[in-house]
């Protein structure tokens, strides 16, 4: 899978951008999009218009985590992996036993989005899988972002030349867009796109990005650690309107 993000929609974490990435720009003449389907052929492409775009491909899956795509209500969903608490997540949000993972995720956001009866954190940590997912709402021009808490998908970011965020599941395509300016997603973790990066597991601390080195000695972006000195005040207060919620996921 693939996404790629107008920094309008989702701002990079300055940790990830390295010095020197030699990183292009992924959406300039659908640079990037090319080369995903130059090596999924099969694969589709969704422009996002101003807000970027999203390429999903069912081959070269891993039967254990298998890709899901689909579109609710101008929300499109990517997810890989699988969630364990299937049948308790359809009754929390009232979904048909005919809805797979990728429904789930929709609603869940759409719950959160529209009456937010849960802060965001919570929302993520309720979902016991092996999982990432890449959500991005048209209607709103906001993304959400998480993967589990044991990095069991192969999930990846990046920074592109212009500031663009670019997410796969394959670290190849992520830094033939952003150069040296990638790392995986942080485990635990969830990026959207009026909170940034948070965890999960630890809402209250801050993360701060460690400079990430390969074995050639190069700085290639970051991977963000929680800061256990570190303790932030409760996001989401109970109080307010519908459209007050919409606003602190």
């Amino acid at each position: 899978m693939l996404a790629v993000f107008d920094k309008s929609v989702a701002k990079s974490p300055e940790g990830l951008q390295s010095p020197h990435s030699n990183s292009a720009c992924a959406l300039k003449d659908g640079f990037l999009a090319r080369h995903f389907a130059s090596v999924h052929p099969a694969s589709v492409s969704v422009n996002l218009g101003a807000g970027g775009l999203i390429a999903y491909s069912s081959d070269k899956q891993n039967p254990l985590l298998p890709r899901l795509f689909a579109v609710v209500d101008d929300i499109f969903c990517l997810f890989q992996g699988h969630i364990e608490n299937v049948a308790l997540l359809k009754q929390q949000y009232g979904l048909n036993k005919t809805a797979n993972e990728v429904i789930i995720v929709i609603e869940a956001y759409r719950t959160l989005r529209d009456r937010g009866p849960y802060p965001a954190d919570q929302v993520v940590r309720d979902i016991h899988g092996k999982f990432a997912f890449v959500l991005y709402d048209s209607s709103s021009k906001t993304a959400f972002i998480a993967a589990d808490a044991d990095g069991s998908v192969p999930f990846f970011w990046g920074t592109d030349s212009e500031g663009h965020l670019v997410l796969s599941d394959v670290a190849e395509v992520v830094k033939k867009g952003c150069g040296n300016s990638f790392a995986p997603f942080p485990k635990g973790c969830f990026f959207t796109s009026s909170g940034g990066l948070r965890s999960f597991e630890h809402p209250l601390n801050e993360l701060k990005p460690v400079p990430r080195v390969d074995s050639s000695g190069q700085v290639c972006g970051a991977t963000f650690k929680v800061d256990v000195e570190s303790k932030k005040e409760s996001s989401m207060p109970r109080v307010g309107s519908a459209a007050n919620w919409s606003s602190q996921y």
